[in-house]
């Protein structure tokens, strides 16, 4: 059976089997369905003083993607609380695009470690290169925003 709903505007589509019940997922099945990548273009309006894309966006970006990464692999409530190292091994020039990547490493009580890597492209051109790396914490919250083990680990 599909769904569709209509929301802020978009079609979203939803696919759900009936009469399924869902299968419990193993650890490896859970950290694979939960990589997460997000496409984006850098646009002029985004860079520094010297042309290239502004450090506080690549962060934010990156962010996003350890949310959604942490929030996908046990579907809970999560905020980061660390950022470890954050390396910025290439320049983001514009009108290229950008491919960030986030794994899950490890996984704690009530926390898991989410790698984000953002990776550069040309837009017509097949080259593609990592340029940003970095870990994030994220601690997985309860209604009370209080730290909250995290399920099915």
């Amino acid at each position: 059976m599909v769904k569709r709903y209509l929301v802020s505007s978009r079609l979203t589509i939803i696919s759900k089997h009936r009469n399924q019940p869902e299968k419990k997922m193993t650890l490896e099945e859970r950290l694979n369905n939960s990589e997460t990548r997000s496409i984006r273009l850098v646009f002029p309006n985004l860079l520094n003083h010297v042309e290239t894309l502004y450090g506080g966006w690549a962060l934010q970006w990156m962010d996003e993607v350890a949310f959604i990464t942490a929030t996908r692999f046990s579907r809970q409530t999560y905020v980061t609380v660390s950022l470890e190292r954050i390396d910025f091994k290439k320049p983001i020039p514009s009108g290229t695009l950008v491919e960030l990547v986030g794994r899950v490493l490890r996984v704690g009580r009530t926390s898991v470690q989410v790698q984000v890597e953002i990776f550069i492209e040309q837009m017509y051109a097949e080259a593609r290169e990592s340029a940003i790396h970095g870990e994030f914490t994220m601690v997985a919250i309860d209604e009370n925003r209080r730290p909250t083990a995290i399920k099915n680990p």
